[in-house]
């Protein structure tokens, strides 16, 4: 944050209040950035429109109140062509995507940079992360002080060109500093909610996403142990391992503990059974890793955006392929999922890999 006087600067405000302390944190160092408003939303019909027009009045609000430039960037085809393609394809298969974790690779630092962010220097963004330059001068991804809002797992895709183009002034904070610095500077979102789920989704839930694309595909679902069925199910796509929430069976809790695409059928079982719900070991491929490649004998991990990091080591089985072997049984392990490797302290971020079939 010292050394950015002389560097061209894009932020990306999207009307929350994360980005906009990014900007103030930028301002109060005596710089002027370039902000811009990236939008993604979708046009075809307003109750999909989200917020999008309330998050464009306050990131403009907070551009002007530091004297900034706001344009907007539409990557609205990228983001449908790119993120729900690769969305839908993984869920049709009955893998379980994130689509965040490919929209920052993908537009945030992917279509915004060759519109336009291939004229700065460097990209800011409001992401609970941090970034550390080596001795090599090796630039490296590494965590939050705040391990709930922590958003390392988020960027572990991003390409290596991208992380050295990207700067997060926030990620040294906790988000209720944020909340404070916010209040103190009187900022027009400074009590708005944070976005839950994918952000331009607005009132329609992930699943009603999926539903728009794939529609529905009715099967049976049977409990796992006894092979008896006890319902059916509209769609594979609408259920991750390891769920519990919405599944609608009586005699429960029922948890999803496997998926068989081919015949469509959903395996549910009750309870944590370890043999069931549990795995401690999975595979994971074409793990890309951030910075360089290195040495990964002693690791933590996530497999879902949580505050916890599990134990584990590595075990190499191809050139970006290997299995983990956690120290403990983990619950709802999918295939789909990003794997994220840390170092042992969960401090420097490595990079991630895709679960595959387990």
């Amino acid at each position: 944050m010292e050394k950015l006087e002389d560097k061209k600067i894009a932020v990306l405000l999207s009307g929350g209040v994360d980005s906009s302390v990014v900007l103030y944190e930028l301002a109060e160092k005596g710089l002027t950035p370039d902000c811009f408003y990236i939008k993604i939303g979708p046009e075809e019909k307003a109750e999909w429109d989200c917020s999008s027009e309330e998050d464009l009045e306050m990131a403009t609000s907070v551009a002007h109140k530091y004297g900034c430039k706001l344009a907007v960037i539409d990557c609205h085809k990228e983001y449908w062509s790119e993120v729900t393609r690769y969305t839908m394809e993984k869920v049709k298969a009955g893998l379980t995507p994130n689509p965040d974790v490919m929209c920052n690779r993908l537009i945030k630092f992917g279509a915004f940079h060759e519109k336009i962010g291939y004229k700065y220097d460097l990209i800011a963004t409001g992401h609970y992360a941090q970034t550390e330059i080596d001795e090599n001068g090796r630039k490296w991804l590494v965590t939050s002080p705040d391990p709930v809002k922590d958003q390392t797992d988020f960027l572990a895709q991003l390409y290596s060109w991208q992380l050295r183009k990207a700067i997060f002034p926030i990620g040294h904070f906790q988000k209720d500093e944020v909340r404070i610095i916010a209040e103190k500077e009187q900022l027009v979102n400074a009590k708005r909610k944070d976005s839950q789920g994918i952000c331009f989704l607005g009132q329609i839930n992930y699943n009603e996403y999926i539903r728009r694309y794939l529609g529905e595909n009715i099967g049976d679902v049977i409990e796992f142990e006894t092979g008896k069925i006890i319902g059916k199910h509209r769609g594979l796509w609408f259920h991750t391992i390891g769920q519990r929430k919405g599944l609608g069976f009586g005699g429960g809790p029922w948890f999803v503990v496997k998926k068989n695409v081919q015949d469509n059928i959903l395996y549910v079982s009750h309870g944590y059974n370890p043999q069931t719900a549990y795995k401690k070991e999975f595979p994971v491929m074409d793990f890309h890793y951030l910075t360089e490649k290195v040495n990964m004998d002693k690791i933590t991990f996530k497999i879902r955006h949580t505050p916890e990091y599990h134990k584990g080591r590595i075990e190499i089985t191809g050139d970006s392929d290997f299995v983990v072997h956690a120290e403990e049984f983990i619950h709802g392990v999918a295939p789909g999922q990003f794997c994220v490797i840390y170092d042992e302290n969960h401090h420097r971020c490595y990079g991630s890999g895709e679960i595959t079939a387990i």
